[in-house]
C-alpha cells in the first residue's frame, strides 16, 4: 500500500488548520491555473497533512471563480491520497438545524460557468461518478465526529448551485421537492475533479442556516451566517485534528475503485493523443498515461 496523505479543503469561515507540527506554507504551480491560495504542508502525529483554504485567506475568491482544476491538480501534486472537503452549506431538511454536520454521499449539480474536467480534445476519458464518495474515509470521518462528539448525520443529497446569489424561494421548495439535503455553491466540480485524479473524496457538510424555505427563517443574510460559521470552524478544526491522528498510515484500496478511476476511463487512442494536453495531465493521470517500461 501507498503512503496516506491527507488533504483538507477549507471551505467558508475554515482558513487555517491550528495544532500542526513542521507546518509551511508552500507554492504548488499547476499548469491548470492558479490554485486558491498556496497550501499548508504539515503534520499531525506523524501524518502527512495538506490544507487549502478554498476561497484563500481572507475568502477572496467566489465560488464560481475558484479554479478547481486547478485546486484538485495542486493537491495531487502534494502528493494528497485522501481528500476531505469541509463546506458551508444550507439546510433542505428540518433535522438539520443550523450547527449541524452532514456527511453527504450523493450531489446534484446544478452549476453551470465552470470547467469541469481535465480531460476534452485529444484526451477523452469518462469516469463514473455513480458513488461519488469514498466509503472507507467517510468511515473515518465518522468515526473522528462521534470521537468529537460532534452532531452529525450519514448520507444526503448536496444540491449544488452555481451561486453567489442565494436560491429564490420557488428554488429552494424545487431543491426540497427533489428530496435534497443540503445546498451549496462549491462541491461541483470538485468531487468530479477528484474522481478524474484518482483522489479518494469525502465532503462534511456544516449546516450555517435553512436557505428561505423555512418560515420562521425566511431569508438567509450574511451576518447570521458568519455567527454560525464561526462555532462550525471550531468543531471543524476539532473533527481534523482528531481524524488524522487515528488515520491509518498507509492508503488502503478504496472498495469503489476511486483511486483507480481512471483504469478503464480513457478512450482515445494512443496515437490520437495530444502532447499539450498529456504534459498537463502529467499528476492527474500520470499513473496510466506513462509509457509502460
Amino acid at each position: 500500500m501507498a503512503k496516506a496523505v491527507l488533504g483538507i479543503i477549507g471551505g467558508s469561515g475554515f482558513y487555517n488548520l491550528p495544532g500542526l507540527e513542521k507546518a509551511e506554507w508552500r507554492t504548488v504551480e499547476s499548469p491548470w491555473g492558479k490554485p486558491s491560495d498556496q497550501i499548508l504542508f504539515a503534520e499531525i502525529a506523524g501524518l502527512e497533512v495538506r490544507f487549502l483554504p478554498r476561497h484563500g485567506r481572507g475568502h477572496r475568491i467566489a465560488p464560481s471563480e475558484i479554479d478547481f482544476r486547478a485546486n484538485i491538480d495542486a493537491l495531487k501534486r502534494a502528493g494528497v491520497t485522501d481528500l476531505v472537503s469541509i463546506s458551508a452549506c444550507g439546510s433542505l431538511k428540518e433535522q438539520y438545524a443550523p450547527g449541524h454536520f452532514v456527511l453527504v454521499d450523493q450531489f446534484i449539480d446544478r452549476t453551470f460557468a465552470r470547467s469541469k474536467t481535465f480531460f476534452g480534445s485529444g484526451c477523452v476519458a469518462h469516469v463514473s461518478v455513480a458513488h461519488p464518495v469514498s466509503p472507507l474515509l467517510v468511515d473515518a470521518v465518522e468515526r473522528a465526529a462521534k470521537a468529537e462528539g460532534i452532531e452529525h448525520s450519514r448520507g444526503g443529497t448536496y444540491l449544488v448551485m452555481e451561486g453567489p446569489q442565494f436560491s429564490t424561494l420557488a428554488e429552494s421548495h424545487l431543491y426540497r421537492s427533489w428530496g435534497c439535503d443540503v445546498i451549496g455553491m462549491t462541491n461541483m466540480p470538485e468531487a468530479k475533479l477528484a474522481r478524474e485524479a484518482e483522489l479518494c473524496y469525502a465532503v462534511v457538510a456544516m449546516v450555517t442556516d435553512y436557505d428561505c424555505w423555512h418560515e420562521e427563517h425566511a431569508h438567509v443574510d450574511v451576518a447570521s451566517v458568519i455567527e454560525i460559521m464561526k462555532s462550525n470552524t471550531g468543531k471543524a478544526q476539532r473533527l481534523v485534528l482528531r481524524l488524522a491522528t487515528d488515520f491509518p498510515r498507509q492508503h488502503p484500496k478504496c472498495p469503489i475503485g476511486s483511486d483507480t478511476a481512471l483504469d478503464v476511463a480513457i478512450i482515445t487512442a494512443p496515437e490520437a493523443r495530444d502532447p499539450a494536453l498529456l504534459a498537463k495531465l502529467d499528476a492527474v493521470a500520470g499513473r496510466v498515461l506513462k509509457p509502460k517500461s
